[in-house]
């Protein structure tokens, strides 16, 4: 099967060593209210109780754990909004590695504060998060270090992997994941683990009606991106290079979701499940809110 991928299952299963002990082991969590909202049986997987709140310490600590005691001391940079900046300052920080984070100028003030008070410089540049990234790669060169990619690199890939090898693990039975698609690299680490122990497994990746990139690059199409949305965590233009032919391989089909539907999901999480969800971590919730009908009577986990 990966063959031809950038990862492997075995990747998957050693990202799974590697972070044991360093990031949460989410609970996977029965959801009877948004079972009978949808007409389907939902487990929810809350990567939410991680440390910052998000997946993304997963690939983080992966990766970091993967470099050389020369790489350790130059440092790490990485670009992002949000969730992974947080994870690198956090992890980066706890295994005394210098971190830089390039954010773009238009970042919310607590998310820029959240990662100055994780002990990383930050580097404020550019309007959107491709300039940030141009401004991280001509800094990673002039200062010697290493680039944490947010999705486009194996051992961030691996390490979002092990969500899926946890869920599956935890309920065996499960016949669906429904996984936000920004960059594609919490899709690529699901699918290659989640394919591997399950081969019939069902993979339905979201995308914000606003950023239908993977959706464009799979099916040849040319819908608009752009624009405000409350799903920034997966407003992504472009798809990594990397993940793309694991989606384009694995995944059945690609869901784009309104503004309205994210907004209802997010509500949804709030009032039935007591959970505080971000719009990009509500994008499955709905996808399954767009078409109840298609999920009614199966087993569906989704990624908080």
């Amino acid at each position: 099967m990966s063959e031809t991928f950038e990862i492997t299952p075995a990747d998957v299963e050693e990202a799974a060593r590697r972070i044991g002990g360093h990031v949460l082991r989410t609970p996977l969590v029965p959801a009877p209210r948004l079972s009978e909202l949808t007409g389907a049986t939902v487990l929810v997987k809350h990567e939410n109780m991680q440390a910052t709140a998000s997946f993304k310490e997963r690939g983080a600590v992966n990766k970091l754990l993967t470099l050389n005691e020369d790489e350790r001391e130059r440092g790490v940079i990485a670009m992002s909004a949000g969730n992974h900046a947080q994870a690198v300052a956090y992890h980066a920080r706890r295994f005394g590695i210098p971190a830089t984070i390039v954010m773009p100028e238009t970042t919310p003030l607590v998310k820029v504060e959240n990662t100055r008070s994780h002990g990383a410089r930050v580097v404020l540049h550019g309007e959107t998060l491709y300039e940030s990234a141009q401004r991280a790669r001509e800094l990673a060169q002039a200062e010697e270090l290493v680039f944490v990619h947010p999705y486009d690199d194996p051992a961030v890939m691996a390490g979002q992997g092990t969500i899926a090898r946890e869920m599956l693990e935890d309920e065996p039975d499960l016949e669906m994941l429904i996984i936000p698609l920004g960059g594609g690299g919490l899709m690529a680490g699901t699918a290659v683990a989640a394919k591997a122990l399950k081969p019939g497994i069902e993979l339905v990746g979201v995308e914000a009606e606003l950023y239908p990139s993977f959706f464009n690059a799979i099916n040849a199409d040319d819908l608009p991106v752009g624009g405000p949305t409350l799903a920034e965590g997966i407003a992504v233009k472009t798809v990594g290079v990397q993940t793309l032919p694991i989606v384009s391989s694995l995944v059945s089909d690609i869901v784009l979701v309104g503004e309205d539907l994210i907004e209802r999901a997010v509500n949804a999480y709030a009032s039935l499940q007591h959970s505080l969800a971000e719009g990009a971590g509500a994008a499955g919730l709905a996808a399954m809110l767009k078409e109840p009908g298609r999920y009614a009577g199966r087993k569906v986990g989704l990624v908080l």
